[in-house]
């Protein structure tokens, strides 16, 4: 059983489709795979209750799938920071909180286990200093990194590993995604990434006019995360 963070430089770096892809060729190898997302906001109203899109995703690549409040037990609706739209919704995120929330889904058993945070990697979880990172750092579970290749990615990635380390976190793996098609000096920055990241690339996805699981997953490989029956 093996058990991943996945975290990214900042929003909308491609943390959920670089998850969903990761799932999608595990699952294909005939693993089974679990995709969690603890905490989701900017959800809509489906099937009686709130639904995230990206849990969503999480949990089409899950096999086998679970009741959608395991792959994601704490949603809020308003797309603000988590902890806000808790206190909104008269909640209070904290370490333990999360924790409680988790259990029941951490206790199944997965061969591939994905977890994937929101936002960056140090997400407020209360106004009293706490952090996702910091029920992470708990777990000791390795991460992997998306970047999101923009202006501004080398900073967000190299300031983000540097927080990893300090948790006493390993960095297993990190993903290049190019979510700006239109970025100048693509291959400069990508090799000033090769340079300061000490972590296998486990791919870098093209921007994509159809961004899905299946179409990202062949620009992905999962060996270098030393997973069970991994060819």
């Amino acid at each position: 059983m093996s058990i991943f963070f996945v975290t990214g430089t900042d929003t909308d770096a491609g943390k959920t489709l670089v998850s969903s892809a990761l799932l999608w060729r595990a699952r294909h190898m005939g693993l089974t795979t679990l995709g969690i997302k603890p905490i989701a906001s900017g959800c809509e109203q489906q099937d009686g209750g709130w639904r995230n899109r990206d849990a969503l995703s999480l949990q089409q690549q899950s096999w086998p799938q679970l009741d959608y409040a395991l792959h994601n037990p704490l949603r809020f609706p308003e797309a603000i920071a988590p902890h806000i739209a808790a206190e909104l919704h008269g909640q209070h995120l904290s370490v333990t909180s999360v924790e409680q929330a988790l259990q029941p889904v951490l206790a199944q058993k997965a061969q591939f286990t994905l977890i994937e945070g929101a936002g960056g990697w140090h997400l407020p979880l209360n106004n009293q200093g706490q952090m996702l990172s910091d029920w992470v750092a708990q777990h000791t579970w390795p991460v992997v990194l998306v970047i999101g290749l923009r202006l501004g990615c080398l900073n967000h990635a190299s300031l983000t590993v540097s927080a990893i380390r300090q948790a006493g976190l390993t960095l297993a793996g990190w993903v290049v995604n190019h979510v700006d098609p239109d970025m100048p000096y693509q291959q400069e920055n990508i090799a000033t990434l090769q340079a300061i990241m000490s972590a296998p690339c486990l791919g870098r996805i093209p921007w994509l006019e159809q961004a899905s699981a299946e179409n990202a997953a062949p620009f992905l490989n999962l060996q270098s995360l030393h997973l069970v029956d991994v060819g």
